[in-house]
């Protein structure tokens, strides 16, 4: 998830941004690339089938009520709930399909849903829980699936145990899954309530060669994720770490090829820390970075470096290949206070910046890349779709530099367009772009620091019009309010800020950040389900939220005894 700090939801503070910080010129898009996906082939949509497809909701609340009842006699089946549900379309939406059916709603899982002996955590409430978010209309959920405990115990050797018995009931349940890859460390960054490690063989290997890990100008060691500079290495006991995803990824494949295409409907593949393709430029362990500093660049591990001189060489300019920027501040600094990244005259638009910042975001291209040509090639005519996590770092957008965005990867500023490149990477292996902060506003963000969550989507909402990519949403930090809900929404319809030629696009899918005891407190779970039926009813709606929300109310009543019995199991 894109990393923000939980004091930042509805803070209403400081001035208006200044007019002359965020121009037109800054979300500008260069022209789609020769290589593109065409429409026809990003139009193909997968059906969520459920086994007794029911007729569309009436949109008058007599046809709500006939369905409620359908449902709630679902409910009283002893041993699970019934699979009565509309043919839905989870949809590549964002670029494909036509505009206005709706966007699905996911809703994430708790990272410790597995425990680390493999058995479901809290396997109660667990049910109970998803037979709630089944009765509110929620299209499925997401899951972690953790490589610190599948392979925790040796290379090549997976337990599957906990994965094996909670996807089994997503499916008796009815929902669908997304499935995360997360070869990830859980742990130190916002919203991580959980430690999961990554597998004890892989950190022997690390201890062993501490430059396995990310390094900063200090020498400071980042664990959270095997660094890209070693992708290509036989470093893990004879495997690259490359070799490690894939074989990861083929073993779950053919562990769960049962369910694939129909239970497990996506994959997302976990590239670095929190499972998002970026450098762990704002680590929270230890207080290393606080919001809204500006990071860290994190390519002083041997294998980092060697490649920076080798690019160096190659440019022409070897003295530029012993380091990274030396001027580019710490964590906790925020642009005017350092020479690479201040407004006027900052290294990061001279020659310099320009060789260093391109070396290293395509460091981070050619990962994905990497991952995602495997991915492809193993979960191909699976029916799976597969997905890439970016993060939502909106803070300092405003300014020339982007500095945040910079040390995370993201070679974006006022003048050149990060984020087109990453598109057009995913579009090449027919990936979906997943993306965060999708319920933010501008004003609720601190505005000294110049934060735009809502440019930022838009920027990115128009670079995956112009590769041709799907996109998808997240919150990134939870919310439960009709605000929240309204802007998730708007953000979901694309309605974008240029006239577009065609279709209306929306999301293909929004997964929501995360099923927890708060998610099901009765004011909490009323506007939560008005607002699942929202998203589903589409961009073309005219219903006012007002009457959805009667409607959600009369659903919550109904269910309001499974709704308790999920409440009261995850308080235990």
């Amino acid at each position: 998830m894109a990393l923000n700090l939980s004091h930042q939801i509805g803070v209403l503070a400081g001035a208006p941004i200044k007019s002359g910080e965020i121009t037109d010129s800054s979300l500008s898009i260069s022209p789609p690339s020769a290589r593109m996906m065409t429409p026809k082939a990003m139009n193909r949509n997968y059906k969520a089938h459920g086994t007794d497809p029911s007729p569309p909701m009436s949109p008058i609340l007599g046809g709500t009520r006939a369905d409620l009842s359908v449902a709630c006699k679902a409910f009283a089946v002893e041993n699970g709930v019934e699979t009565i549900e509309e043919q839905r379309t989870y949809k590549e939406g964002g670029i494909g399909g036509e505009g206005g059916g709706g966007v699905p709603v996911f809703v994430m899982m708790p990272l410790d849903s597995v425990t680390m002996g493999n058995t479901v955590n809290r396997r109660k409430a667990m049910k109970a829980s998803l037979q709630a978010l089944k009765s509110a209309g929620v299209e499925g959920i997401m899951i972690d699936v953790w490589w610190g405990l599948v392979e925790k115990e040796s290379p090549g050797t997976y337990n599957w145990g906990g994965y094996n018995e909670l996807l089994e009931m997503a499916k008796k349940i009815g929902l669908k899954v997304q499935a995360v890859m997360s070869f990830h460390q859980c742990g130190g960054n916002v919203g991580d309530s959980v430690t999961i490690p990554l597998p004890q063989w892989v950190i022997e290997e690390v201890d062993k060669d501490p430059d396995l890990a990310y390094t900063d100008q200090w020498g400071r060691r980042n664990c959270e994720y095997v660094s890209l500079g070693a992708d290509t290495l036989p470093v893990l006991k004879g495997r690259t770490p490359v070799q490690c995803y894939a074989d990861f990824m083929r073993a779950f494949r053919d562990n769960f090829k049962h369910l694939l295409g129909e239970t497990i409907v996506e994959i997302q593949v976990g590239m670095g820390p929190a499972g998002e393709l970026r450098y762990p430029s704002y680590p929270e362990q230890e207080g290393t970075w606080k919001f809204p500093g500006i990071g860290a660049f994190q390519c002083y591990d041997k294998y980092s470096l060697s490649s920076l001189k080798a690019a160096a060489e190659a440019y022409g300019k070897p003295e530029w290949g012993s380091t990274g920027p030396t001027d580019a501040g710490h964590y906790n600094n925020w642009p005017e206070d350092t020479q690479f990244f201040k407004k006027e005259g900052g290294g990061w638009n001279t020659e310099y910046g320009d060789f260093f910042l391109s070396w290293y975001s395509q460091m981070l291209l050619d990962h994905g890349e990497r991952i995602l040509s495997s991915a492809k090639s193993i979960f191909e005519n699976t029916g799976v779709k597969i997905s890439v996590k970016i993060a939502g770092i909106h803070w300092h957008y405003g300014t020339r530099s982007h500095a945040p965005e910079l040390t995370a990867g993201y070679y974006n500023t006022r003048f050149r367009d990060g984020y087109l490149p990453i598109a057009q990477m995913l579009a090449r292996h027919n990936a979906i772009f997943n993306f965060t902060c999708i319920e933010m506003r501008d004003h609720e963000q601190p505005q000294d620091a110049l934060c735009a969550p809502e440019k930022l989507v838009n920027q990115v909402a128009l670079a995956t019009l112009a590769a041709e990519v799907p996109l998808a949403g997240e919150n990134a930090l939870p919310r439960y309010d009709d605000y929240a809900h309204e802007q998730i929404l708007k953000a979901s319809a694309l309605n974008l800020d240029q006239n577009n030629e065609g279709e209306p696009r929306e999301m293909c899918a929004f997964t929501y950040l995360r099923m927890n005891p708060e998610l099901f407190q009765a004011d909490n779970w009323g506007k939560f389900v008005a607002f699942v039926k929202k998203m589903g009813e589409g961009r073309d709606s005219h219903r006012c939220w007002e009457e959805v929300e009667r409607e959600a109310e009369h659903f919550v009543h109904v269910t309001q005894p499974l709704v308790q019995e999920a409440a009261v199991a995850l308080t235990h």
